[in-house]
């Protein structure tokens, strides 16, 4: 492990360099990697495993037939490297669980049963072992159980990866039975494209993860835009000059110079007068949310959130009702406008007029 400085909290993080792909190649050469799932992290994690050279098949019930049929465009040849769920498990001696997380409570019974002693079970969330009074998932003693999280969507897994970049993942060893535990743990996290692997356990990552999904990354970052919109809209100003306000400089300038040097950076590199209300209205927006904050990871602590997930998934409508709740966002004015003004963008317009797939360059940074 590398000792890295966070901020003047030192951490212990594993890079290619110490782990590199030679090794964690040699470290499984001998196993079976089953992933079980194709729907959001299985097809980037398997792919990236194969490209990299190891050796896994594919589960997939195939009733769900888009993720069946989304396997067969990927190559992926029933019978030699794609299975329904029972027979990849039994094959498998790293069984990856990357079904949903309402899903893995309804088909490990089916799992379970081809855990034998020695095999190792792998999973990218914390949630089903951490909840395990709601998922019922409870490993048997002779496995290893492990984890590796990506911090990011399985397309954003896939394309980090191809782009040669890798996206960052925890790691964690819930219950080590064969000794191996650990190497398998950071040879599969270098196996599925990692950038760097930090390690965390099993309930602070769920925790950490469903607080970010609702929070940050996705339930206030979506609210916030909401809002910002609609105070620009019920002022006056139009579609196209309220999304570019709220969501496009945001995602295709600001944004990439805080992922470039940081938010400080990204300060620096703005006006003085957006310097000076951004620095001015921070504080207040921190004291206005850090209650809710402070509720959500409650309710994450305590369950509530985990309890929510399950019984809406268990619904027989649930697919319906999610598929509604998403057109619904999608058709709002608001998105409809984003959709506008990416069809606007400079390398939109090249590849309509030209035909192109190239593209040209985006706009510059402010």
């Amino acid at each position: 492990m590398a000792t890295i400085d966070f901020g003047g909290v030192k951490e212990n993080v594993v890079t290619r360099r110490e782990y590199p792909l030679s090794r964690a190649r040699k470290t499984l050469e001998k196993e079976v990697i089953a992933v079980i799932g194709y729907g959001v992290q299985g097809p980037a994690q398997s792919l990236n495993l194969k490209d990299n050279g190891f050796p896994v098949i594919v589960g997939q019930a195939k009733s769900f037939k888009k993720d069946w049929n989304r396997a067969l465009r990927d190559g992926w040849v029933p019978d030699e490297t794609l299975f329904d769920i029972p027979e990849a498990a039994r094959r498998g001696t790293i069984i990856q669980m990357l079904v949903s997380d309402a899903a893995q409570r309804t088909i490990w019974p089916t799992v379970k049963k081809y855990l034998t002693p020695g095999k190792a079970l792998y999973f990218s969330h914390g949630f089903s072992i951490v909840y395990k009074e709601q998922t019922k998932v409870v490993p048997p003693k002779g496995i290893d159980v492990i984890m590796v999280a990506p911090k990011g969507s399985g397309t954003s897994v896939r394309r980090n990866f191809l782009s040669g970049a890798g996206i960052n993942s925890s790691f964690a060893v819930f219950q080590d039975a064969t000794g191996r535990a650990h190497d398998r743990c950071v040879a599969l996290g270098i196996g599925v494209g990692s950038g760097y692997l930090f390690p965390t356990t099993f309930q602070k990552e769920v925790y950490s993860d469903l607080t970010g999904e609702r929070g940050v990354l996705m339930g206030a970052l979506a609210g916030i835009m909401e809002a910002q919109y609609d105070v620009l809209r019920k002022n006056g100003h139009s579609p196209s000059e309220a999304f570019n306000e709220t969501v496009e400089e945001l995602t295709q300038s600001l944004i990439r110079l805080v992922d470039e040097k940081g938010m400080d950076w990204m300060y620096s590199n703005c006006s003085a007068t957006a310097q000076r209300g951004a620095l001015d209205w921070k504080p207040k927006f921190r004291k206005a949310v850090l209650p809710l904050f402070s509720e959500l990871y409650r309710s994450v602590q305590s369950g509530r959130e985990t309890r929510r997930v399950l019984s809406t998934g268990r619904k027989p409508d649930y697919k319906s009702m999610l598929d509604g709740e998403l057109a619904a966002m999608g058709n709002s004015e608001m998105w409809r406008a984003g959709k506008a003004v990416r069809s606007l963008r400079p390398r939109e317009m090249a590849r309509a007029i030209t035909g192109e797939t190239r593209g040209i360059a985006g706009r510059r940074s402010n």
